[in-house]
């Protein structure tokens, strides 16, 4: 009866932890999901603010208004951003637009890249990749392990889910 009681518990404390598969750095995720990915979290977030500008120009009548209604948009933009580009890939390892495509953002260990790894991905090292006129991205297509220049920064590999 003990032994059951004992089983069930590991049982149910393994189903509780995700067992991380090791990582595969030998299949890292394509470019061409990768921008897929990116294209998805982006559309997310102007769409967001076309639709505020939309609303403002509705509104038309009253210049506050409309510039109100732009200003809650880009506040909500942004807080979707914060949400998804650092909270969700720091916790889950995918922003809305990876979870899409079948990718997820690991350490180069496998383990889960946490919030402080995945802001530092996403808000510095972005960026850092547009900066250098795009090439901080295009690295990801022409290394072998498909890493890009804000995965390198941040310590970070992105991977085919499966």
């Amino acid at each position: 009866m003990t032994a059951r009681i004992e089983e069930a518990a590991v049982t149910r404390a393994q189903s509780r932890t995700r067992i991380r598969k090791p990582l595969v750095e030998n299949h890292p995720a394509p470019f061409s999901l990768r921008c897929g990915a990116m294209l998805i979290d982006y559309i997310i977030l102007v769409g967001i603010v076309a639709f505020s500008s939309l609303i403002a120009r509705m509104a038309g009548g009253g210049r506050t208004a409309a510039s109100s209604a732009e200003t809650v948009g880009i506040a909500i933009a942004t807080a979707v951003a914060v949400l998804n580009l650092g909270v969700l890939a720091g916790l889950t390892g995918r922003t809305l637009g990876k979870w899409a495509t079948g990718l997820r953002l690991q350490r180069k260990d496998g383990s889960e890249p946490g919030m402080a790894r995945a802001f530092l991905r996403h808000f510095v090292g972005y960026p850092i990749s547009f900066l250098t006129l795009g090439l901080g991205f295009l690295l990801a297509a022409l290394s072998t392990r498909g890493r890009a220049l804000h995965d390198l920064i941040a310590g970070t590999i992105v991977v085919r889910e499966g």
